[in-house]
This record gives C-alpha cells, sequence and structure tokens, in this order.
C-alpha cells in the first residue's frame, strides 16, 4: 500500500527555517520522481520542486528558487524540502506526491498518482 507522510510544518518568524519531510511507504523513492506542492488559503495547490527517481535531476518553481532545496535519503526512503529565509507568502499547506514517472516535468495533478495528507507551515511575526 502506497502511503506519503509529511511531517515538519509549524510556525516560523519570516527570514527562518524549516525542514519538511515525506516518508514514503509501499514503494521506493529512487523508482519515481517526488513533488512537493503547496496551496496557500484560497488559492490553488501549486507545484513547488520536484526530484527524479534517480536524484541526481531537481526542479524548482521561480518564487523558491534560492531559498528551497528538495533532497532525499534513500536508506529513510525519505524525501525532503529544506526551506531557508521563509517569507509570509510562504504560508501553506504543504504536500508530497508520487509522480506516475521516473523524471520531473512540471507539476500538473494528474501526473501524481499518491498524495500524503499535508502539513502547515506558517510564517509570521
Amino acid at each position: 500500500q502506497v502511503q506519503l507522510v509529511e511531517s515538519g510544518g509549524g510556525l516560523v518568524q519570516p527570514g527562518g527555517s524549516l525542514r519538511l519531510s515525506c516518508a514514503a511507504s509501499g514503494f521506493t523513492v529512487d523508482r519515481y520522481a517526488i513533488g512537493w506542492f503547496r496551496q496557500a488559503p484560497g488559492k490553488e495547490r501549486e507545484g513547488v520542486s520536484c526530484i527524479s527517481g534517480s536524484g541526481s535531476r531537481t526542479e524548482s518553481v521561480d518564487s523558491v528558487k534560492g531559498r528551497f532545496t528538495i533532497s532525499r535519503d534513500l536508506l529513510k526512503n525519505t524525501v525532503y524540502l529544506q526551506m531557508n529565509s521563509l517569507k509570509p507568502e510562504d504560508t501553506a499547506v504543504y504536500y508530497c506526491a508520487k509522480r506516475r514517472y521516473y523524471l520531473c516535468s512540471g507539476y500538473g495533478p494528474i501526473d501524481y498518482d499518491h498524495w500524503g495528507q499535508g502539513t502547515q507551515v506558517t510564517v509570521s511575526s
């Protein structure tokens, strides 16, 4: 049974950092790309970052480039999102999702077949 469980969210001041974790089970993260998404109140869910099955290729949206880093630990079968220099506009529920394919190529929801329950990130002073 495929399962994704996010953790690591919380309340942080602007300029602070958080590391989100996405623990996967029922499959191994070296077989599929994993994406991180977020949904702010009143807004549509948007893709944030993706890591390929090989782990060697990553991509991020412009709004988080230079601040967020996606990585993974194969021994723990876990994907991380390190978020630095957080801004109030980063406030959202963050989700990880398993892509149907090995490579990252955009964030169309139809290309992701399993989703976690989400973890809340709030950036506020």
